[in-house]
Order: C-alpha cells, then structure tokens, then sequence
C-alpha cells in the first residue's frame, strides 16, 4: 500500500483521530485549561486550515457524534430529572432562543440576507451545545450547582425549541408551513421526555437493580455496563426517530438511570466516563477540523465578528437576564448567560443545511461555523478563567 493510500485508510484516520484527540486533552491538562479548548485547537491544527491531515468526512462526523452522545449520557448520570424540570430553566430557555434568533435573524439582513434565508440562518444562533459547557463545568466540579442545573435544563429545552425553530422555519422556507405540524413535533418531544424518563424509573432501574443481585451478575461483573450503554443508544435511536436530537435522547437516558445502586457489578459510571475522555475528545477535535480558515476574506471577517458578537451577546442577555431576574446572584446569572453561548456542533448542522439548501454561500458558511467555533472556544476559557475561577482556587 502506497503512503497516500495509508493515510486515506479508515484505520490510520481513526488512528489519527484518537491520537492527536488525546494529545489535545493531556496538553489542556498541562496547562490547566478546559479540554476542549485543546481538543479544538488541535483539530484547527490537523485539519484544513493548517496540515490538512485529515477532513471533515461522513466516517469523521459519525465518530463525532458517536462521542457527543457518550458526553451527554454521562453528564445525564449527574442530574436527577426533578433538577431539569423547574419552570425557571424553561422561561431561560425560551428567552435564550428568542433573543438569538432575533439578533441573528437581524445581522443576516444586515449582510443582505433574503428574509427567508435569514430566518434559517438565525435558527443557528438558538441553540446552545450541552456538550461543551457541562464538559467544562464537570471539570471544574461544578455540575452540582446552582448555575450548572439552569445552564443543562435551560440547553435541553434550548434544543427541542431549536429543532421546532429549524422546522417552522424550513417550512416557511418551502411554502408548507402548517400549524398542525408544529403542534406535532411539540407533542412528540413531550411525549417523548415523559415516556423516556418514565419507562427509566419504572422498567430500567428495576431491571438492572434485579440483574446485580442476581448470581449471573457476580459471573460476569462487565454485564450491567455493556447493558447502561445499549440503553444509552436506544435512547438516542427513539429520539432521532421522533425528530429530535439523539443527544437529547442519551441525555434523558443518563437522567433515566442516575439514581442506579450496584452492589455487585461494576457500575456503568466508571466505564461511560472513560468512553467520554476517548469519544468525547474526537468530538471537540472535530469541531477543529471542521472549519477551514484559510477562506478567509476581508468581507467573511466582518461578517463572522458580528455573527460571534451578536452570538455571545444575545444568549448573555438573553439567558443571563431572565436567571437574574428569577434570583440568581449575579455572578451566577453571568455564568449561565454564558454557559449557554457555546453553539458547537448544532449550529454547524444548521449552517451546513442551509449550505446543502443553497440558503448561503460558502462565506456565510465559514462565518457561521468560526461563529460556533469562537464560541465554543471562548465559553470555557472565561468560566474557567474568570467567573469560575474561585470554585477552583
């Protein structure tokens, strides 16, 4: 096999992936900064915009979000459902969509944007990527407070309003809008958290409860793991077929499974979280990769320092705002105003179907995933840094 057939191979770019992701989480440790921000950068340094090792393929995507599952199942393990629920976090998350998509809805016009390509393009500025921040605020052992249970409440309903968003307006988009189509997605993803964190309690905790006491258990201690993660993905495969997002579905199957006692076996926590360090790495890496700088022009600039303003700045306010005004201090307010402005993967999704729809070029592409990309990278450099700073000190 010739060199460039070797490095095109699937084997050597898992290889890559896994080794340079790694590296990207040991470097961030060195230096006390959050993983991800290693992880990114690293995946800027290999993909396109530098070395151009590796692209952003469908095999590179796939482990992708093979990884941001894995990430949202494990931060679910951390959070009883009662936490998520609170009517607060929904009156968050629904000013934390509104305000974004207005202000990105807004700057699109401002860019010459058709009112209808500025619609879906605003719909990229609602929602918040989970990932990012509860991997940040888990480092920092911060998951427990007060902040962190808005910022993950908020950001799940963050994205179901995202996905109702995105569809209302690819309707409108068409000509098909229709109100009973909304009301429809809005029912399944009701249906859906209930029946999923229901069946949790009722089914899934009972039954691996009655496998760990059992003597088949002690025979083989592994078993209860291999069972949490078939479940993690079911849970994903039912959310991705009721429209919604499958890191929403692992997130309720994690919040489905938190209160889980073992006594035999070993517990399904220890192994997720190492799947998270390995598969959550290729994650953010990707992120990095995904984004290619070198198109960079002076018009594409301007446009992607006013789309990460306006990004940062509406889900501050937005956010920050409203949890200030419900009775968070203000320190607190300010970490969820910006524990909620990472937009990540979700925003690059949104950016790539209004691509592959002819919605926007490739300059507004670029601007809209540097967007994601300068957000993601900034949030955890500034809780880390400065808001959070004497949680760790």
């Amino acid at each position: 096999m010739h060199g460039l057939e070797l490095t095109q191979s699937i084997e050597f770019q898992m290889s890559l992936l896994l080794f340079v992701a790694l590296a990207g989480y040991m470097l961030a440790a060195r230096i006390s900064q959050p993983a991800v921000v290693g992880e990114i950068l690293v995946g800027l340094i290999i993909g396109p915009s530098v070395l151009g090792w590796i692209t952003y393929t469908g095999f590179v995507s796939s482990v992708a979000h093979l990884g941001a599952i894995i990430l949202l199942f494990v931060t679910g393990l951390e959070f009883k459902l009662h936490e998520i629920t609170n009517p607060k976090y929904a009156v968050i998350a629904l000013f934390g969509v509104l305000l974004p998509w207005a202000g990105g809805f807004w700057t699109a016009e401002l860019f010459g944007f058709e009112t209808h390509k500025a619609a879906l393009i605003g719909v990229a500025f609602t929602a918040t990527s989970i990932a990012i921040t509860a991997d940040t605020l888990r480092e920092m052992g911060m998951l427990q407070s007060a902040a962190a249970k808005a910022i993950i409440g908020a950001a799940i309903i963050d994205d179901i309003l995202a996905l109702l968003a995105l569809s209302v307006t690819e309707q409108v988009a068409t000509g098909n809008v229709s109100t009973t189509n909304i009301l429809i997605m809005i029912f399944k993803a009701g249906v859906f958290l209930v029946v999923g964190a229901w069946a949790g309690r009722a089914v899934v905790m009972p039954l691996i409860h009655r496998i760990d006491a059992s003597d088949f258990a002690r025979r083989y201690p592994e078993f209860v793991f291999v069972l949490a993660m078939m479940l993690a993905f079911a849970y994903a495969m039912f959310a991705e077929l009721m429209g919604l997002s499958s890191i929403v579905g692992a997130f309720v199957a994690g919040v489905a499974m938190e209160g889980v006692n073992l006594k035999h076996s070993r517990h399904f926590k220890d192994g997720a979280e190492y799947l998270r360090v390995i598969f959550g790495a290729i994650f953010f890496v990707s992120l990095g990769i995904l984004a290619d700088i070198r198109v960079f022009t002076g018009e594409v600039i301007t446009a992607t320092v006013a789309f990460t303003l306006v990004a940062i700045v509406t889900k501050l306010v937005g956010c920050g705002v409203p949890a200030r005004l419900l009775g968070m201090n203000t320190r607190d307010a300010l970490i969820v105003g910006f524990g909620m402005a990472p937009r990540g993967e979700i925003a690059m999704i949104v950016a790539l179907l209004a691509l592959n729809q002819g919605v926007i070029e490739q300059a507004g592409y670029v601007s809209l995933v540097i967007m994601s990309l300068v957000t993601t990278l900034i949030v955890p450099i500034v809780l880390r840094n400065w808001l959070c700073r004497q949680n760790l000190s």
